[in-house]
């Protein structure tokens, strides 16, 4: 083991005055081992095998890691985290993203159920989205209305949709205003100010936690 890929990770956290969960977070993931972090420890190693706090590794490769937390098989993948156990129904859903090493915050989310990465970009008015991750996420974008946007490689045409649903980890938003570009850019979907506006941000060190608002 000399080497492993430090993920980046977005954590379902649900917070409340009552609750018990397992929180778990795939930090590194290499062959027949992964890094994972348990209800907020230190990183750990693990084996094919081997347990942290009631949490098994089964089985790891580049891509995933395949845990058994609490009697059940949970697979998580490049990205992924996951929270098992019991939260107050007045409790509002919450994500933790960290930085990469350029500080970016780049994890998935779900738009209307098709898995997808994501940036967060608090400089995009709306979640932006190439017209490829558009037809996967079922978004017929040429209904929508052009409009003049600007861009990195100047002003380009693109397509004003409504996005139904979108998911980060627990948190889900419904009817988010966003905009569908023709090609291949933006490489991943831009996570802009139609979403975040909803959401409240706290930044600390490497982290940022978004809390629904509404």
């Amino acid at each position: 083991m000399n080497r492993y890929s430090v993920l980046i990770m977005a954590s379902l956290l649900l917070s409340g005055n009552v609750s018990a969960e397992t929180q778990v977070n795939i930090v590194g993931l290499f062959s027949n081992m992964a890094v994972v972090t348990v209800n907020g420890g230190k990183p750990k190693t693990l084996s094919a095998g081997q347990s942290i706090d009631g949490v098994k590794l089964l089985a790891a490769d580049s891509q995933s890691a395949t845990l058994l937390i609490e009697g059940k098989i949970k697979k998580l993948g490049m990205g992924q985290a996951l929270s098992m156990g019991s939260s107050s129904a007045s409790s509002n859903p919450s994500v933790t993203l960290y930085a990469d090493a350029q500080g970016h915050f780049l994890s998935e989310c779900k738009i209307n159920g098709a898995p997808l990465k994501f940036l967060l970009d608090t400089g995009a008015t709306t979640v932006a989205l190439n017209s490829g991750d558009a037809r996967f996420a079922k978004i017929d974008y040429k209904r929508g209305e052009p409009v003049q946007v600007s861009t990195a490689n100047g002003v380009v045409t693109a397509y004003r949709v409504t996005i139904s649903n979108l998911q980060i980890g627990g948190i889900t938003l419904n009817q988010v205003q966003g905009n569908v570009l023709e090609g291949g850019s933006p490489s991943v979907v831009l996570l802009g100010m139609s979403a975040l506006n909803r959401l409240d941000m706290k930044r600390q060190d490497i982290m940022m936690t978004l809390t629904k608002k509404y």
